[in-house]
């Protein structure tokens, strides 16, 4: 390894990240093997990067296991391989993984790999979005949305993007946006409680549309009428705070 190539501050880190992976410590083998792949504070090097990826991933490591499916999949470092790529990021996903799960939902989406099958890509996806990760939440909202692995659900599909949406998903707010162009309202006008609860959540979180407290009220009422918790609780939060509406603390109870 060429010192010049490498930055003074980075240099003691690399050090010690390079003899603890000598010794066969995974957590430094993956960190060694990451700073190679993306070149932070030492020249990139993907082939050097798999290889240190590639013993942190055999010795379990969920991080190194998906970072190495990646590698496969883009072909950096190692022949291109989807099958490789699906059975690392398969082993990262089984251990909880959040990005190894999305990973492995896009492969049984677009059917790399495996044999394709949206109702796994949804199951998949389901998990990463449960974790948080605003990527399968948007992901898992347009299988609801186009019917993908699942029934068609315009109410969960929107609650998914609004999950994506606030986190500042691009995608998301767009969808949401555009979701509430096609029509959602109609859905809610028709009486259906789910879809006035999530089109009284965009109103009052302005996620899709312009913030509008009294018309979050109105549909959040309309959806707690029907029993509805999220919508009873969500519009109990906003009187009892005077969030945007003159506060109401009788209606609030």
């Amino acid at each position: 390894m060429n010192r010049q190539n490498i930055s003074r501050e980075n240099y003691q880190t690399y050090v010690w990240f390079r003899h603890a992976a000598e010794a066969g410590n995974a957590y430094a083998q993956f960190n060694l093997g990451l700073m190679y792949k993306k070149g932070d504070g030492i020249e990139r090097d993907y082939a050097r990067a798999y290889r240190w990826l590639r013993q942190a991933a055999l010795q379990g490591l969920a991080f190194a296991q998906n970072h190495l499916g990646a590698l496969y999949y883009n072909g950096r470092g190692v022949q291109k391989s989807d099958v490789e790529a699906v059975y690392w990021f398969r082993h990262a996903a089984e251990q909880g993984d959040a990005s190894a799960q999305q990973n492995l939902g896009q492969m049984y989406k677009k059917g790399r790999g495996v044999e394709q099958s949206h109702e796994l890509a949804l199951a998949w996806f389901y998990r990463a979005a449960e974790q948080g990760v605003a990527s399968a939440q948007s992901l898992l909202a347009e299988c609801y949305l186009y019917g993908r692995g699942a029934a068609v659900n315009y109410p969960l599909a929107m609650a998914w993007f609004r999950k994506a949406a606030v986190q500042g998903d691009p995608v998301a707010q767009l969808q949401l946006g555009m979701m509430y162009k096609r029509g959602f309202r109609q859905a809610a006008a028709q009486g259906n409680a789910g879809a006035q609860r999530e089109l009284g959540l965009a109103y009052a979180d302005g996620l899709g549309v312009r913030a509008d407290p009294l018309r979050a009220c109105a549909w959040l009422q309309r959806a707690g009428d029907q029993g509805d918790k999220e919508s009873q609780y969500k519009l109990g939060t906003m009187l009892a705070g005077g969030l945007g509406v003159e506060r109401d603390e009788a209606r609030a109870l």
